[in-house]
């Protein structure tokens, strides 16, 4: 944990996180100890910047701010939002963090805003630009009842397996009450060095027992600021969209034979607008599925064409 960065407050975050990701401790659970972590994080010394970076698929609970749960590699981050976001309505989309360096930049993001320095700006490693609100984000999940989604609002516990090396790999809860009852998900994230995508492996039962559910998954368009594409014969959903000079695309791959139909459904209702890929579970419950970005300002993926192209060639190869 020291090799990530020298200073307390984070590496007690860190320490935080093991202890209680092996027992998958509820989150609130861990409130008692959340100002302690606060105020050790930020007494950041300085030097920080000194210490050498490391490159490694890494993720960790974040209770400095409102219990995020974030996860990257060397080519994406992610983030979710925890227990402390509470009153933001169903905010279990996925947050997508724009880098363009390979080396972990999520505790130095994070240290940086407890010291008033803004991740939303680009200070040379990328930034958050994306806006996630209710909406599904990128690769987030619905209950799918007459056309209307119901999503979940946010994880309610979590248990990080592995992180700091070729992979990173985590589970959290969710529950939220549907038309249909009491719906939970157990969604187990893994993602691997040199992959712009990560993987989703979800339990979802009905009243707590096995069920084949319908389920959507969704790419977020902002108000239709986003084109939108599909193959349904790879099993993909994608989205093309200029962020501050710079193209953003979105994707989700199911195995082709889970599609029942893909769906684009524009919105006047804010944050509402999304294209879906629409299957259910299996008997038991299952579901896996891909979902993920890429940024052209990092220099690799920087046409829709090239971004579908890589979406396409991973079709039914990610899990």
């Amino acid at each position: 944990m020291k090799a990530i960065y020298k200073t307390s407050g984070l590496i007690f975050s860190a320490l935080l996180i093991v202890s209680c990701g092996k027992n998958s401790a509820p989150v609130e659970e861990e409130a008692v100890v959340e100002q302690e972590a606060v105020v050790e994080a930020e007494a950041i010394v300085e030097g920080q910047a000194a210490v050498e970076p490391k490159v490694m698929a890494f993720g960790r609970f974040v209770p400095e701010r409102e219990d995020d749960f974030t996860w990257e590699n060397d080519k994406v981050a992610f983030r979710i939002y925890g227990p402390s976001s509470g009153g933001k309505g169903p905010v279990s989309g996925v947050d997508p963090w724009f880098k363009k360096v390979d080396y972990a930049i999520i505790d130095k993001w994070y240290a940086n805003f407890l010291e008033g320095i803004s991740y939303h700006k680009d200070h040379g490693e990328g930034h958050d630009i994306y806006h996630v609100g209710p909406s599904r984000g990128v690769g987030g999940t619905a209950i799918w009842i007459d056309g209307v989604a119901y999503p979940a609002a946010m994880y309610k516990s979590y248990e990080l397996h592995q992180s700091g090396g070729d992979i990173v790999e985590f589970t959290v809860q969710y529950e939220w009450d549907t038309p249909l009852g009491a719906v939970a998900e157990s969604k187990t994230i893994s993602m691997a060095l040199g992959s712009q995508l990560y993987d989703v492996n979800s339990i979802f039962p009905l009243n707590g027992e096995p069920a084949s559910l319908p389920i959507a998954i969704g790419l977020a368009t902002h108000d239709e600021a986003a084109e939108v594409f599909s193959n349904p014969d790879t099993g993909r959903i994608s989205t093309w969209e200029i962020m501050e000079d710079y193209g953003v695309g979105t994707g989700a791959l199911l195995a082709p034979e889970l599609v029942q139909e893909i769906v684009h459904l524009p919105s006047e209702e804010k944050d509402a607008s999304h294209i879906w890929i629409l299957t259910a579970t299996g008997e038991d419950g299952t579901l896996s599925f891909s979902a993920g970005f890429a940024w052209e300002a990092a220099q690799e993926i920087t046409s829709i064409d090239q971004w579908n192209e890589y979406l396409d060639a991973r079709a039914g190869k990610a899990l």
